[in-house]
């Protein structure tokens, strides 16, 4: 049926895990900080609101005859076979798990406060930093700092690496 999308993409999570993130209208993105609006009424947030007020509501029985006899294809609900990169675990190499404190599970990663935005002032949520579960090596600011600006602020900057 064109226009319905299931979300999440997961037949499965693990216990405290989420799925896929749906992107609302009248929602902000955090790493670009704009706004998704509905694409049938104009881009202001007024007009946004109003359009709503406008959409017809379902009840439980119109929603459950509008999905009647509607299944998903078994090539989307199968789970695809993920193989977990192997990864350095050297003492010598850096582990940003232990100069984090992990403050959430969710979506595969591990969620904790931005080192470099915390010098900065930032990240009151404490939730800008995504760290791989299955491969930890693997992180991100959502806010935009850089590898180099968090392993700078954990006082454990980058090599830099000579060429000979």
């Amino acid at each position: 049926m064109d226009g319905i999308e299931v979300f999440p993409r997961q037949d499965e999570l693990g216990a405290e895990e989420f799925g896929n993130a749906i992107r609302a209208p009248l929602g902000i993105h955090r790493a670009n900080m704009h706004r998704y609006w509905f694409e049938d009424a104009a881009s202001g947030l007024v007009e946004q609101l109003e359009y709503l007020r406008t959409v017809k509501r379902l009840t439980a029985s119109e929603l459950e005859s509008f999905t009647e006899g509607l299944s998903i294809p078994e090539s989307v609900t199968s789970r695809p076979v993920i193989e977990r990169p192997q990864y350095d675990t050297n003492q010598n190499s850096f582990q940003i798990l232990q100069h984090v404190k992990v403050r959430a599970k969710r979506s595969g990663n591990y969620w904790t406060q931005c080192p470099s935005c915390a010098i900065q002032v930032r990240d009151r949520a404490m939730d800008n930093l995504a760290i791989s579960i299955a491969d930890p090596r693997h992180y991100k600011c959502w806010a935009g700092c850089t590898r180099e600006m968090i392993r700078e602020a954990l006082g454990q900057p980058i090599p830099v690496r000579t060429h000979r």
